[in-house]
């Protein structure tokens, strides 16, 4: 999965004609953690989507443009525009994330 590490970087990764799923996170989350556990499975069942990982506490004007309140949040991206948002209350099981995938 890329790491974002620049503002540029991530603006043309949601530009991108293929969906990006971006997961919002930090390294000191507990649920963050508990999504690593199982995010590479999600992945592989869906390596139709670009994905991406981006840190919220390096990139906050990105967080809040978003409106990313909880991590980890998935955020569903094409062409620029924001499709859909799993918020973190409902991104702690593999069940939740396929669900989310699954209905775009």
């Amino acid at each position: 999965m890329k790491q974002i590490k620049s503002e540029q970087e991530y603006r043309e990764q949601i530009s991108k004609d293929d969906l990006s799923v971006g997961i919002f996170t930090t390294t000191w989350c507990p649920d963050c953690k508990r999504l690593d556990m199982f995010i590479d499975d999600i992945i592989e069942e869906n390596n139709d989507k670009q994905w991406f990982m981006i840190d919220r506490d390096e990139f906050p004007e990105i967080s809040q443009e978003q409106t990313v309140m909880g991590i980890p949040s998935l955020l569903v991206f094409k062409n620029g525009e924001k499709l859909a948002h799993l918020h973190s209350a409902n991104a702690k099981t593999p069940e939740q994330l396929k669900e989310f995938l699954n209905n775009l």
